[in-house]
């Protein structure tokens, strides 16, 4: 069971690390938005009353706009991710496995923050 387990978890890793530049993609933006476009040029024809119009073009903008935040959120994410990596590169005592956490596993991630719970309770005990 813990086999199928961890398969499960590694296929998933791997499709939301693929979802993930997808959506960040600048491409995937364009066509998204070309589709929308094209989308409310089919709807503009048709006859509707102006709340349905308005919930086309809401719609249209809600589904754009999940493109843009996972953009933002990837630029942030690699940029923040750069500037620890740095820090934990200098710093002479620190431990490298902390290095490129965004691109660890869940498991290797949960490893990692028991580790650091252990030693933060040390250093509180002392």
């Amino acid at each position: 069971m813990k086999y199928l387990y961890r398969q499960a978890e590694r296929f998933f890793e791997k499709l939301t690390s693929v979802a993930i530049s997808i959506l960040g993609n600048s491409i995937t933006f364009i066509i998204a938005l070309i589709t929308v476009l094209f989308w409310l040029s089919n709807k503009l024809f048709q006859a509707q009353d102006i709340n349905d119009r308005i919930g086309d073009i809401i719609q249209g903008i809600t589904f754009l706009s999940l493109f843009i935040i996972q953009k933002s959120f990837k630029r942030f994410a690699a940029s923040l991710h750069l500037k620890v990596n740095e820090l934990v590169m200098t710093h002479e005592p620190a431990n490298n496995e902390v290095i490129n956490t965004g691109e660890k596993t869940d498991r290797e991630i949960i490893e990692l923050v028991k580790e650091y719970g252990k030693l933060t309770i040390e250093v509180k005990g002392e």
